[in-house]
Parts: structure tokens; C-alpha cells; sequence
């Protein structure tokens, strides 16, 4: 059974949320860095869509990429496009346009972007062959597709100190429990070619944290979301961890935050397509 064979697969859990947590993750991304392999191809003229767009820290730097030309970006949590609006006014953004709705029922017309950009998004959604049906929908022939997403056999943390690589596991568990994909970043250019994409560029890419401050964020970010209560009231629902486990990579995550050597860094694979 294929992906456009399964219309009714529930909605999974977005397992990340909206915390206040990850929200300061999500400023960190911008478009120099989380699309650097799509920028290569953007030129004033192009007319973009980002798909996810969340707060619209990487679509601004799209927007002035194609400006004049309009981007628009498109996510289903309205506190996210909110957001995305004030980065763009705040910026001087005037061609970035932000609106909510569904990924798998695009509210604009066929053949109308040149190019159609995710971020994080493939992972997170039941039905990929909708999706990029749908990208492939309003891009114009010969319009480019861009994914990046998580591969998530590939992420650490050095040192583990005893058990903490079992955080890891247990956050791809999680995310596999509420319907996600957390190896996404590797399947890209296999599904881009079976939704009838061409000339796939596929390549790959980490965010780490090295330095003292970002190793300080990075302990404090999986403090406030992966050790918050409702992350682990999901774990423990899920059967994936324990509440004494919980404690106990909370003090090896505040030993490896106080080890010289510590770093961090979070897996990526993408990929560019084009529709022919």
C-alpha cells in the first residue's frame, strides 16, 4: 500500500510542541545555515513556498533570497504564522506572506511557486506521498522541491557518560510512538523519486554545539522540553522510560554539561528535486 492509498491516517502527536523551550531552538535556524543547500538556486524572480514555515526564522532569509518576488509560508498552528508575520515585519520583509492550513491540501493554485521548501516537516507528517503530491501540485514545471529533515540514528552526545546515549534512543522512540519519522533525512531522495521528482541532489549536514554557550543551551533545551512533565507523562504513557531513567540522565546530562570535552550535534539529511 502506498502513501496516497492510506486518506485515512489519523493526524500523529507533533511531538516537539510549542514550548517555550523548543521555540528558542527554532530562532537559532536561519536560512544561511538550515537551507544552505537550497540557496545556491534562489535568485530574485522566484516565487517561494515553505511548507512548516513555524515562526519563520528560516523563511525570511528565502524571502530576501527572491525578493522582489513573494514568499509564502503555510503551517497549521496559527500561534507559528503569528509569529512568522512579526519576524517578517520586524525584518522589513514586505514580500514574505504567512497564512495557516493543511500541508496535504494546499489553499493555492497549480503551477504556482517555482520553488517548495520544508524544514523539518516529511518527519512529521502520516501521508509523505500527499504532501509532496501536493508540492508538486503548485510548483510550475521544471520548479525545484527542498527537503531537510532529522536523521536520527545519526545525532549524539560526547561524552555519554553511562547511559546518556539511551536519551537518544528513547527521544527516536518517541518520536516513532506519536507517528513521526525520525530517519526521514536518509529516505529523502527514495521518496522524492517516487513521487515523480527528477535530478535528485541529496546530501546531508549536522547543527552542533560546541562552544561553552552552546553546550549551556543545548543542556538547558533538553532540560525545559525533554525532561519537562509532559515529555515524560508521553514516555512513560508509550511505555519508553521510566521516571527513575529520567532522573538519572538528568544528572548525566548536568555532568556532561560540565565536561570539557562535551558536544552535541543533530543529524540532517536534504535533498532538491525538480519537477519535470
Amino acid at each position: 500500500m502506498t502513501d496516497n492509498e492510506t486518506p485515512d491516517i489519523p493526524t500523529p502527536t507533533y511531538t516537539m510542541g510549542y514550548s517555550d523551550e523548543f521555540q528558542k531552538m527554532l530562532e537559532r535556524r536561519n536560512a544561511r545555515i538550515s537551507a544552505a543547500h537550497l540557496l545556491p538556486y534562489l535568485e530574485p524572480g522566484l516565487r517561494v513556498l515553505d511548507l512548516g514555515c513555524g515562526p519563520g526564522t528560516i523563511s525570511v532569509g528565502l524571502a530576501e533570497a527572491v525578493k522582489p518576488s513573494e514568499l509564502h509560508g503555510i503551517d497549521m498552528e496559527e500561534s507559528q504564522v503569528e509569529m512568522a508575520r512579526a519576524a517578517a515585519a520586524a525584518g522589513g520583509h514586505s514580500n514574505a506572506f504567512f497564512r495557516t492550513g493543511e500541508v496535504t491540501e494546499l489553499p493555492f493554485a497549480d503551477e504556482s511557486f517555482d520553488v517548495v521548501h520544508s524544514h523539518a516537516l516529511l518527519m512529521h507528517v502520516p501521508n509523505i506521498g500527499t504532501v509532496l503530491n501536493e508540492a508538486k501540485r503548485v510548483l510550475r514545471p521544471g520548479g525545484l522541491i527542498s527537503g531537510r529533515d532529522l536523521i536520527g540514528s545519526s545525532c549524539f552526545a560526547e561524552p555519554e557518560l553511562g547511559g546518556l546515549g539511551d536519551v537518544w534512543t528513547t527521544f527516536l522512540n518517541l518520536l516513532e510512538a506519536n507517528g513521526a519519522h525520525p530517519q526521514m533525512g536518509k529516505e529523502l531522495k527514495r521518496r522524492f523519486l517516487e513521487a515523480g521528482f527528477s535530478g535528485i541532489q541529496a546530501s546531508a549536514s549536522f547543527e552542533y554545539y560546541s562552544t561553552v554557550e552552546d553546550v549551556a543551551f543545548f543542556h538547558a533545551f533538553a532540560g525545559g522540553w525533554f525532561f519537562s512533565a509532559d515529555t515524560r507523562e508521553t514516555a512513560a504513557k508509550h511505555g519508553l522510560a521510566t521516571p527513575e531513567q529520567f532522573e538519572a540522565w538528568l544528572r548525566m546530562m548536568d555532568e556532561w554539561k560540565d565536561t570539557p570535552g562535551a558536544f552535541a550535534a543533530v543529524a540532517w539529511g536534504e535533498a532538491i528535486g525538480r519537477k519535470t
